[in-house]
């Protein structure tokens, strides 16, 4: 997720990207998305397991 200025980032994994998406869009939780403004849904991965899906999370916060 990104702000409208596509200068901050946000990573996470959940099991319903919608609902997360959702949730993001309309402020519903405090916390980084909600301070930075993180509104538009700009890349996202599908995997089968949680353990690949953490591992490529890592990675793609390292080359940030």
């Amino acid at each position: 997720m990104t702000n409208k200025y596509n200068n901050v980032l946000y990573t996470g994994v959940t099991n319903d990207l919608r609902k997360r998406a959702y949730e993001h869009r309309e402020k519903i939780a405090d916390g980084f998305s909600k301070k930075y403004n993180l509104t538009k849904l700009v890349y996202y991965e599908i995997f089968d397991d949680i353990e690949n899906e953490i591992i490529r999370e890592k990675q793609k916060k390292e080359g940030s």
